[in-house]
């Protein structure tokens, strides 16, 4: 059994032994990734949105749950930003609450309309918000915690483009709730910052991006290795649907078009950062196109490991970065000199 680093409300509501989650992975977070990760002592949220076809996304559920050992695992519902004519988000709630899924993380937009739902099933609801204003909005419905990712993340950093460290600091002035933080985390020593700054956990993506039980293409993650954090690119700020992905052909294009067309529509924009592109890059291992969520923790993703490896490794550095933090301590009382 692994040994606790951290008594966290993350840890303490998951039942995990660190204050870690590893957020949902469009066409990534798949049972054996979010198993992988629960085995490994984290938990995360298979992607409902991977899986449209409510009985595969069932039994996704179920094969997961056979995978965790009973271990936590949860489900990644992010709606869209608006609601659309036949939106199926509600039946995608009870889907999961019909399975006995007890964790839910949430995104997009406001869950309000549907905490009825998530309340009424025992459910853990952990929100994902780009900017303290939006927690602030998210305690006040009733959600169990939040998590609040900054501009260095991938994929959706939203409009504010608030650092993880401003983020860190404000969400404990403004928030009574657990809060996590996310953007640019992929390092053991920055949950030890993390947590010393108010924060009950951390959220993770582009870490996990080398996880041996990823289903990605070997290529794909070779890049990712290659890669640093100087390269990925901010795309469509122009919609107002700010992405921060792998710099590629792709990114540059849709940048060369944003430049050029100040009149540019989401609409304009679709047929290159279609989600089926980034699909098929994990599945073949070209990275030369579609818009492949990646943050600036590009810079501690080394090597291809198994997650229960890159989670022991995180443990090491957390502990390192505490045993630094403790030297630091003064046990005499400071006095100024006359």
């Amino acid at each position: 059994m692994k040994t606790t680093l951290f008594d966290t409300a993350v840890t303490r509501s998951y039942g995990t032994c660190l204050p870690v989650v590893a957020g949902g992975l469009m066409w990534l977070s798949d049972a054996d990734y979010v198993a992988a990760a629960a085995r490994a002592g984290i938990i995360s949220f298979i992607t409902a949105a991977s899986f449209p076809d409510p009985d595969v996304l069932r039994a996704e559920i179920r094969r997961c749950r056979s995978l965790c050992d009973g271990a936590s695992f949860g489900v990644n519902v992010s709606m869209l930003p608006k609601l659309v004519p036949g939106e199926k988000t509600a039946d995608v709630f009870r889907l999961i609450a019909d399975e006995g899924v007890r964790f839910v993380e949430t995104s997009g937009r406001n869950p309000e309309e549907y905490m009825s739902i998530l309340k009424d099933a025992g459910i853990t609801v952990l929100h994902k918000v780009p900017s303290v204003r939006y927690a602030v909005k998210a305690q006040s419905i009733g959600v169990d915690m939040v998590a609040i990712v900054g501009a260095e993340c991938g994929g959706h950093p939203g409009l504010d483009m608030i650092g993880t460290m401003v983020n860190s600091a404000t969400a404990a002035e403004r928030l009574t709730i657990p809060y996590l933080i996310g953007g640019g985390i992929g390092h053991g020593s920055q949950i030890v910052a993390a947590l010393s700054m108010g924060a009950a956990g951390v959220v993770m993506g582009t870490r996990f991006l080398v996880a041996q039980e990823l289903n990605a293409h070997a290529d794909y993650k070779a890049r990712m290795i290659e890669a640093t954090e100087r390269d990925t690119q901010l795309i469509m700020q122009s919609v107002r649907n700010t992405v921060r992905a792998l710099a590629n052909e792709t990114t540059a294009n849709v940048a060369r078009i944003e430049q050029n067309n100040p009149a540019v529509t989401i609409h304009d924009l679709l047929p290159h950062v279609s989600g089926q592109h980034g699909r098929n890059a994990y599945a073949t291992g070209d990275t030369s196109h579609g818009v492949l969520s990646a943050g600036h923790a590009l810079a501690f993703v080394d090597q291809v490991q198994p997650m229960a490896q890159i989670i022991d490794r995180l443990s090491d550095e957390a502990s390192a970065a505490l045993t630094r933090l403790t030297a630091l301590q003064s046990a005499v009382p400071y006095q100024e000199s006359a």
